[in-house]
């Protein structure tokens, strides 16, 4: 078993909460040479004497978690690709792990300094083209709303807690269990009655999805979608209107404090997260998911829900006391765009671009409706289980266009015996793992055939009297 030393974090916290190291030892139960040695990293940080801090203190154990240090080291690595020298991966893990605040001030200036390369890209635009206009851009509030929800491990507790409790008043109300699309009859009645609001259906190819009228109160739902599609969108409404206070708690966060838009896009996407937790509440949910063995089919078949639904709602198990297999959970279309990406622990997505191609979520386009399985291993040796499946959707009707994506979702090779999808895959070979990376400029592997780009980390490789079978290769 893996020692988990974690001097330097206790440290901080003792000295945040004005403590002594006798302070601390007492009221821990240990003694202060022992507190003394863990924190100076000469003896490791044992669960015990953390669950102590967790209870005594008051602090979250997911402070002293590995997937941090693991996010942590995975985010500098790709921050510092093009640093004039080379930084090797135990330097990065002592870093993350030893001095997280300094490794976390590393990735602000990184992002500062992004964000001040497209504004001068786009200020260069501007002047070399006068129909470009408009204001310099900032950050994009879409990329914000990411690393919220991400910071949050994609979940959202008092929320999830909420939805769940509208669920049971459903189900209390109507005498029997309301799943998916029946659940749209009770949430029609609740706008009606508790707020005023009355649904009509919308006709016709350009009809929005939701369409929500404050003037007149009513709520215009298309009426192409599914009878789970049509509640989820009530739901999101509902979240608006009844959680409102508490959804604009959650959102008051510095990362978002300056960028209106970031706001109101967290305020769409903490509403969606409400409809996804009424329509699939926690615990009745991730009961139905381990007796299934996270089965998504059959899943989807018992809760009334598509695909996509169950994979997100998957990637968001984590209540304190009572999570589910924490996911990873990414949504990509087949010019390689991630337009969704949760996490619930440590996988760290690439900021720049273009994912690797050995990924199965990008093999699952040309092999639609089927649910494809990889064993993956990253660069930093830490392998996962995907299950990957292309989805399509759109308006009916002749002519309309239609959305396709490929659905992945992910987990910590340790979490993989829980799932169905992992019967008759050797998850203890290292050489049966198709190795993958987040996209070519920082992935190292130089032996990779489908490298695109060479690893901005390395001197580029050119010599005219040879040629390799991997690209850029030393």
């Amino acid at each position: 078993m893996k020692k988990t030393f974690m001097g330097l974090k206790l440290r901080r916290l003792r000295a945040e909460r004005g403590l002594s190291q006798t302070a601390l030892a007492h009221t821990l139960g240990i003694s202060p040479s022992y507190l003394n040695q863990i924190e100076q990293n000469q003896r490791p940080l044992t669960v015990s004497v953390l669950l102590k801090i967790s209870q005594t203190l008051g602090v979250d154990v997911q402070q002293f978690s590995e997937d941090d240090e693991a996010r942590l080291v995975a985010a500098l690595r790709e921050a510092l690709a093009d640093a004039p020298d080379a930084i090797s991966l135990p330097e990065l893990r002592e870093v993350a792990a030893q001095m997280p605040a300094l490794a976390r001030a590393v990735l602000a200036l990184h992002r500062r300094n992004a964000e001040a390369a497209e504004r001068l890209e786009a200020l260069a635009l501007r002047l070399g083209d006068e129909r470009g206009g408009g204001a310099l851009p900032r950050a994009l509030p879409f990329e914000a709303v990411r690393d919220f929800f991400f910071a949050h491990q994609n979940h959202f507790d008092a929320l999830d807690r909420a939805a769940e409790a509208l669920a049971h008043q459903a189900q209390s109300q109507t005498q029997a269990p309301v799943r998916g699309g029946a659940l749209a009859a009770w949430l029609q009645q609740r706008l009606q009655q508790q707020h005023g609001v009355h649904v009509r259906h919308a006709e016709g190819a350009q009809a929005d999805k939701r369409r929500y009228e404050p003037a007149t109160r009513t709520l215009f739902i298309a009426a192409a979608l599914t009878p789970s599609q049509q509640a989820f969108q009530m739901g999101t409404q509902l979240a608006l209107l009844e959680l409102g206070e508490a959804i604009d708690a959650q959102i008051d966060a510095p990362s978002l404090a300056h960028d209106d838009a970031a706001r109101r896009l967290a305020r769409i996407g903490l509403a969606n997260y409400v409809a996804g937790a009424l329509l699939l509440p926690y615990a009745d949910f991730l009961q139905a998911a381990q007796a299934l063995r996270y089965d998504i089919d059959l899943l989807g078949q018992r809760f009334d829900v598509g695909f996509e639904t169950v994979c997100h709602r998957l990637s968001t198990l984590q209540r304190p006391g009572a999570p589910g297999v924490p996911f990873f959970f990414v949504r990509v279309d087949k010019a390689g765009n991630i337009s969704k990406r949760q996490s619930a622990t440590h996988f760290h997505f690439s900021r720049t671009g273009g994912a690797c191609p050995l990924w199965n979520v990008y093999e699952a386009f040309g092999q639609p409706d089927r649910i494809l399985r990889q064993v993956a291993v990253m660069p930093d040796g830490r392998a996962y289980l995907w299950i990957a499946r292309a989805v399509s959707h759109g308006r009916p009707g002749w002519g309309q266009p239609r959305k396709q994506f490929s659905i992945g979702l992910g987990c910590d090779i340790r979490h993989a015996p829980q799932l169905v999808y992992a019967q008759g895959l050797d998850l203890n070979d290292p050489g049966a793992a198709t190795p993958i990376g987040m996209g070519c400029k920082v992935c190292d592997r130089a032996q990779c055939p489908q490298r695109a780009f060479p690893f901005v980390g390395r001197a580029l490789q050119a010599d005219e009297n040879r040629s390799w079978f991997a690209p850029y290769s030393a």
